[in-house]
């Protein structure tokens, strides 16, 4: 069963993957590809400190998605909340624009998109799940 695409940690097997969106306070468009490139650096560095990984990662100028592959033991939610908090810090210290921008120290909105995706869609798993030999009467 294991291979490759799935990890392995003390009593587990998994592949956990999540896309994330963030969008930029009020929308704006304030997002420059300098912005970009840094946001990509800073969420890699962010995923690594909680044993998590970007596999990919684009944006526009006002939102960006990232894809990560993480652990079971990673509470999602704090793991978001931590990514927003760090590259909002970061990106307000190296691109002055940003605090013009909003006269608060904010970048994003206080929600988020988050959807889990793997390799297989949910009628694929039913079918699957379905198909087990269930064991005769006995």
């Amino acid at each position: 069963m294991p291979n490759d695409k799935y990890h392995k940690a003390n009593r587990s097997v998994y592949s956990l993957n999540a896309h994330i969106v963030l969008v930029t306070k009020y929308r704006k468009k304030i997002l420059t590809l300098d912005m970009i490139n840094r946001l990509e650096e800073i969420f890699a560095e962010t995923c690594i400190k909680w044993k998590a990984r970007v596999r990919e990662f684009n944006a526009e100028s006002d939102h960006c998605h990232i894809l990560i592959d993480y652990p079971p033991d990673i509470a999602l939610t704090k793991l978001i909340a931590n990514l927003k908090t760090v590259s909002s810090r970061y990106l307000r210290q190296e691109f002055p624009q940003i605090k013009n921008a909003y006269h608060k120290p904010v970048l994003w909105t206080a929600s988020y998109f988050v959807a889990s995706c793997g390799g297989v869609t949910i009628e694929q798993l039913k079918k699957y799940i379905q198909n087990q030999s269930r064991p005769s009467s006995g």
